[in-house]
């Protein structure tokens, strides 16, 4: 009886569907989000030299680094390969910027910085962020937040600008995109991707064709084992219920992006032999 009513609420009521959808995305999300999260805070004390004195409280899973003038927090994303760091200050201020490989870096000094890492795959951009997505899940994570933790202080001691060229966003409006691929991006830029980004990656929307929507998922979402739930589950069903001409979500791979992961395949590959 409760699964009628439900069903009756859903197809007579707007106002009820537009929050079955927004709560069908969050739940998606945060269910994979809270299964692996745990919180990891790193505190610097000032210090007038360049060394690193690490502590490790029992029990409380929280390491104090003591290292520049610099309180870094560390967060588990849903992907058991991805790690967020949040600086405590903006590192694009708005907009996001993934570097699918070292090749992609050219114009961030910090972003070939933790590429020298070794066992980092891919380095991400946010707000207020940085995403570190590592080659395997089997590789341990120890060494690779140490050198993070110790290049992205070192950085922003420094002053450096975060990149040397405009940051692009490619799902802003244009005059040229036409109503529904308007509405596209406005529904994607202020109800899914301020979600999405919360747990350290981005979804860029690709194009509009024939009924689908095709979305690229960067940062701790690509490779994310519930990134196809989160398409499916949560992006479409607000998608469709707002535009009635949306049929299904795609996720797809930009053709430089399919190089770049076949070209470090290649590389793994002989590396192993």
């Amino acid at each position: 009886m409760i699964c009628n009513i439900l069903e009756w609420a859903i197809l007579h009521n707007e106002y009820f569907y537009f929050w079955y959808c927004r709560y069908s995305l969050m739940l998606t999300l945060f269910y994979f989000c809270f299964q692996t999260r745990s919180r990891t805070s790193y505190h610097s004390q000032c210090t007038t030299q360049s060394s690193r004195k690490v502590q490790l409280q029992p029990g409380t899973g929280t390491t104090h680094v003591s290292i520049r003038h610099l309180s870094i927090q560390t967060q588990d994303t849903p992907n058991p390969r991805s790690l967020k760091f949040l600086p405590g200050k903006p590192v694009l201020g708005s907009g996001t910027l993934d570097f699918p490989s070292p090749s992609s870096a050219e114009c961030s000094s910090l972003a070939r910085v933790l590429f020298e890492i070794e066992g980092v795959k891919s380095v991400f951009f946010g707000p207020d962020f940085i995403t570190v997505t590592k080659t395997d899940e089997d590789v341990e994570w120890t060494d690779i937040k140490r050198h993070a933790l110790e290049a992205i202080a070192k950085f922003f001691e420094s002053g450096d600008p975060i990149t040397t060229g405009t940051v692009h966003h490619e799902s802003s409006l244009s005059e040229d995109d036409d109503e529904i691929v308007s509405v596209i991006k406005e529904l994607l830029d202020t109800r899914i991707r301020p979600t999405v980004q919360e747990d350290g990656g981005d979804v860029i929307f690709k194009g509009f064709d024939d009924g689908t929507v095709k979305l690229k998922l960067v940062g701790s979402c690509t490779g994310c084992p519930s990134s196809t739930v989160t398409l499916r589950n949560g992006i479409q069903n607000m998608l469709q219920f707002y535009i009635p001409e949306v049929d299904k979500v795609e996720q797809v791979e930009d053709e430089v992006d399919e190089i770049n992961a076949k070209v470090f395949s290649d590389l793994e590959r002989k590396l192993q032999e």
